[in-house]
């Protein structure tokens, strides 16, 4: 299978168009005509209907299959090109909103690095594929337990930090004298939906072995004082790190006691660090 062809047909069911393929891509819609009907009859089935374009069975199954293929190869490019290449002076260090803690701060050189904030879901791919030299990935795991993050390429993790979270509350509320919360009593209660500013509602849902945690707000946004703020006015509950949590005005922050879980914090690479990246790792590794 070509992947040159798979990436064309990624692109057009992506965009239901082949038109607006070809403009993405820099080909004629022509030639993009071209590679489907090629991939079409290298696999012997249809992959698209016409009009409307959009993926036929056969079709759906090959998207499953195409992005974590597409993924591999563009992560094997970045590895070898970071093989080949002359260390930078500079990095690139991708982070979450609730990774990027004091001990990653105090480790950064004074200048030359590129902070990115990503969702949490983008940054193993971001990795992989050179998009960031290193990544501060974080998430809720039992204590001393490694994260579980997707198989998108060979990458590396060191762990970093371990910490409690806590309920953040508004000060009015109910529970906010407690001295301890579980969290399967809460699953019931109005949740921020934050996904990349908090801990994903489904995260909460697997350490809780279920539960509903319904959303009473989504924030789509990686802003820690715009969520802790939503929290404070009482639009839902977030549960954060304990670092993060504490001494918010108009809130208060109570410490999960069960499940047992921390707020576990892991640095991410891939191949081997070179140069201002390796440099990093090396501070980071020998301040753990």
């Amino acid at each position: 299978m070509d992947p040159h062809l798979l990436r064309t047909y990624v692109t057009v069911a992506r965009l239901a168009s082949f038109s607006e393929a070809a403009r993405e891509l820099g080909y004629t819609q022509s030639a993009v005509s071209q590679h489907i009907a090629a991939l079409e009859q290298d696999l012997g089935a249809p992959l698209l209907t016409r009009r409307p374009v959009a993926p036929t069975a056969a079709g759906a199954r090959l998207l499953e299959y195409a992005g974590p293929l597409l993924l591999r190869l563009d992560a094997a490019r970045a590895d070898i090109v970071r093989l080949a290449a002359t260390p930078a002076h500079g990095l690139t260090l991708a982070t979450t909103a609730t990774a990027f803690a004091a001990h990653l701060l105090a480790a950064l050189p004074p200048a030359g690095v590129s902070l990115c904030v990503l969702a949490r879901d983008e940054i193993p791919a971001a990795v992989a594929t050179g998009t960031a030299d290193l990544a501060a990935v974080d998430g809720l795991a039992a204590p001393s337990d490694p994260l579980r993050l997707p198989d998108v390429a060979p990458l590396t993790t060191h762990a970093l930090a371990e910490e409690p979270v806590s309920v953040l509350l508004p000060a009015g509320h109910p529970l906010a004298g407690r001295p301890g919360l579980r969290l399967g009593d809460l699953a019931d209660a109005r949740w921020l939906d934050a996904p990349d500013a908090a801990f994903p509602l489904a995260h909460l849902r697997s350490v809780n072995g279920g539960g509903t945690f319904r959303p009473a707000l989504r924030y789509e946004g990686t802003d820690i004082r715009t969520l802790t703020a939503l929290a404070a006015a009482g639009h839902g509950l977030t549960l954060l790190p304990r670092t993060l949590a504490t001494g918010v005005p108009g809130t208060v922050a109570v410490p999960l006691t069960a499940p047992r879980v921390v707020h576990r914090t892991e640095l991410l690479y891939g191949g081997t660090p070179a140069g201002a990246a390796a440099e990093l790792v090396r501070r980071l590794v020998d301040a753990d």
